[in-house]
């Protein structure tokens, strides 16, 4: 049985390993966690005592299969409650992280088993991320960030790697949301800042955006 916070350490740690190659550094942690550097380390310390990551000081953090099966189990759970508020309870997809951060951490097998079941054992969840089955099995999506598309390239959102709250209504206000078809107008030499198409309208985004943002051409 493992504490919230290990399981916090553990899904933050997957989740950084996804946009890297090699360790997880303590510093990324840190920032991803907003927690002190000091208490990163000492936590990374105790989930290598537990074989559930593996650490060298200068080559990073890296879950080990014990350390991924957890983590796997915890973005499964913060997944399928998204999909349960957005689908059955009715909540905007930029309400319902911070629920689900506080939901993924029930205990019962059999009550995430039963959800599952009774959402229709959904792929995604409403950012258009997969959702790990209950082997941890998760597939991979073919999609790249919309900032890689060059001036005329046209893609279709797939999914966000932003979910906070600011960011989801951010794009709710340009009407950008799965299954929205872009096409990049124009790139900024200065900023890298792009114009693009939506439907009959023309949009800014800027850099950050559309490093958050993932399409399929």
């Amino acid at each position: 049985m493992f504490s919230q916070s290990e399981e916090n350490y553990l899904k933050a740690i997957f989740h950084l390993q996804q946009e890297m190659d090699g360790g997880v550094s303590t510093s990324s942690i840190s920032a991803h966690l907003n927690s002190k550097a000091a208490s990163v380390t000492e936590a990374v310390k105790r989930l290598a005592e537990k074989n559930l990551v593996d650490y060298q000081k200068y080559y990073g953090v890296q879950l080990t299969e014990t350390g991924k099966e957890h983590a796997l189990a915890v973005v499964r759970k913060h997944r399928l409650w998204e999909s349960f508020l957005v689908d059955r309870l009715n909540f905007n997809w930029d309400e319902v992280h911070e629920v689900a951060e506080q939901l993924e951490h029930i205990k019962s097998h059999k009550l995430v088993e039963e959800l599952d079941i009774f959402l229709g054992r959904p792929a995604y969840d409403p950012h258009g991320d997969p959702i790990p089955d209950a082997k941890g099995n998760i597939p991979e999506i073919p999609k790249k960030k919309l900032s890689q598309l060059q001036k005329g390239d046209r893609g279709t959102c797939k999914g966000f790697n932003d979910a906070s709250s600011p960011f989801l209504k951010y794009l709710a206000k340009l009407q950008i949301g799965l299954g929205t078809s872009v096409e990049v107008i124009n790139i900024e030499k200065f900023d890298e800042s792009m114009t693009v198409r939506i439907e009959d309208n023309e949009v800014q985004l800027s850099k950050t955006a559309t490093d958050n943002i993932y399409v399929e051409q």
